[in-house]
């Protein structure tokens, strides 16, 4: 970071259909596919920082920060 703190960012962009129902997708239990549905909400909860931005038929990017202690 400009600061000086040491952080792991990751950054996933797909140009895939998107998340129509992004609050609802972020929950735990959600699924579309029949998994457990935690991995947008368990990722976040793992991260320091986690942003999502989707649009409908234009894709999805994901930005994951996890600052070095």
């Amino acid at each position: 970071e400009p600061d000086g703190t040491r952080c792991i960012k990751i950054i996933a962009d797909d140009k895939g259909p998107g998340i129509p129902h992004l609050e609802q997708a972020m929950t735990d239990g959600y699924t579309t596919s029949g998994g457990l549905g935690l991995g947008l909400s368990g990722s976040r909860r793992l991260m320091d920082e986690f942003f999502v931005h989707s649009q409908v038929n234009r894709g999805t990017t994901v930005t994951a920060v996890k600052y070095l202690r």
